[in-house]
């Protein structure tokens, strides 16, 4: 915690993804101490994992690299990541917040990111980045583009045998280094704490987790990422170009069976994104999305689904009953066709990409006293009016933990957090007492009349 002095700050925004750092940037650029925890290594959050946005096929790597460093090197930013928040308590308007700073075992002060010690290290492991495809190092630098890019050790894999500490050349490893609390106080808080994806062994009848070319949205995004696993898309049970690929879509989202009886919104537009980038990719292959509702809810998104559809991408409206394979690893799989007679058939593909929805990613409940809705995310009172006022006052939610949402409104919410927590903290700084209940209240009986 040496990079904190004094123990006050005007706000603290919960997470590094795109909607934390958003939040985080308005808020220092108008003046306002923020302090932004990240419980990973690195910020960046999923959206740093993405090959392209959808609708205008952008870099995502380019869009979120210079944000992540705006952050790092903003003078009203203190940036801690490996940290948690173990506690909130409310102190006044503001609130007292105890933080736990987990040990990175490299001197962050001294790490020049120089990567001898990855290059040292005896020890591989999957690449949870890569979706543990591709293989790291006990101790390394979380991914290419990471921020900061100080290395780190996984402890709990590491065999203690010395080689990085040898090897660096700014003595930057520290086995000594054990966990750090701190308080600090707050004016107001913003949560950004993301999502995370359906996992896609879910549902037994579509063996994802067993069938090893069966894989799920978020794999297919580092295989087609110019800093994925293998610089290409590639089957992972024998390394082949795939021929034939399709898309099961709903995979993780409305199914009463799974508890996720929402749409997450973002399955269609991202499925057909990556199709899209596929026939780029790989030219000759045959590309097949299966579904039963396409739902291209945002601006020029419509338009999307139909340069697919003239791309050459078949769209199937069909509901898929179970996934197997044959000998060859290929994925088979038997359809209940739609509008047609509720006919069955089976089609055999390469590679099967299951569309998976979006999980909360954090439950506010215990320690900010924020209640969830019935589908676990932060319940916002007034969501057409007051997007990212809870329940309680000075605390405020944005991006993927106020439910489904796309990067494009991410950061369109994140801003409204940033404007929401600067008006209670002027309030606070004038001495008015604010009330988020009444005015949440005020505006739900005005929507009403």
């Amino acid at each position: 915690m040496s990079a904190i002095n004094g123990k006050h700050r005007d706000a603290l925004v919960v997470g590094g993804g795109i909607a934390g750092m958003q939040a985080a940037l308005d808020l220092a650029d108008q003046g306002h101490q923020v302090c932004l925890v990240e419980k990973q290594p690195s910020i960046g959050g999923k959206m740093i994992m993405l090959s392209k946005v959808f609708p205008t096929l952008d870099c995502c790597s380019c869009i979120t690299t210079p944000k992540m460093s705006a952050v790092a090197h903003h003078e009203n930013i203190t940036l801690l990541t490996n940290c948690e928040v173990e506690s909130v308590k409310r102190n006044g308007a503001g609130f007292s917040v105890e933080l736990l700073q987990k040990p990175r075992y490299v001197d962050t002060d001294l790490c020049t990111g120089c990567r001898q010690c990855e290059y040292v290290c005896p020890i591989d492991l999957p690449n949870e980045f890569d979706s543990n495809l591709g293989g790291v190092r006990a101790i390394r630098v979380p991914f290419s583009t990471a921020v900061p890019q100080k290395a780190f050790i996984d402890l709990d894999n590491c065999i203690l045998c010395g080689k990085c500490e040898r090897v660096c050349p700014a003595d930057a490893v520290d086995f000594t280094q054990q966990p750090e609390h701190t308080t600090l106080d707050f004016g107001a808080i913003v949560l950004a704490t993301g999502f995370e994806i359906t996992p896609k062994d879910a549902k037994e009848q579509y063996g994802g987790g067993e069938l090893l070319n069966v894989i799920d949205g978020l794999t297919m995004e580092r295989l087609l990422a110019p800093t994925g696993p293998y610089g290409h898309v590639l089957r992972p049970s024998d390394g082949k170009e795939p021929d034939s690929i399709a898309y099961v879509q709903c995979a993780g989202s409305r199914d009463e069976t799974l508890g996720v009886e929402y749409c997450s919104r973002i399955c269609c537009m991202y499925a057909i994104k990556q199709a899209m980038l596929l026939s780029g990719a790989l030219p000759l292959a045959d590309i097949t999305i299966y579904y039963m509702d396409i739902r291209t809810f945002g601006k020029g998104y419509e338009q999307f689904y139909q340069n697919a559809k003239a791309m050459g991408i078949q769209f199937i409206k069909g509901k898929v009953a179970k996934i197997g394979e044959d000998a060859d690893k290929n994925p088979v799989l038997r359809v209940e066709m739609i509008d047609e007679n509720s006919q069955v058939v089976e089609h055999t593909h390469d590679l099967l990409v299951l569309s998976v929805g979006m999980l909360p990613g954090y439950n506010p409940q215990q320690i900010y006293q924020v209640p969830v809705g019935k589908d676990g995310f932060v319940q916002i009172p007034a969501p057409n009016l007051s997007p990212c006022v809870t329940t309680e006052p000075g605390i405020f939610a944005t991006g993927a933990a106020t439910g489904p949402i796309d990067i494009v409104d991410s950061i369109m919410l994140a801003g409204a957090a940033a404007s929401e927590a600067s008006a209670y903290l002027q309030m606070n700084h004038n001495g008015s007492k604010p009330d988020t209940h009444a005015r949440v209240g005020a505006e739900k009986e005005a929507l009403h009349a």
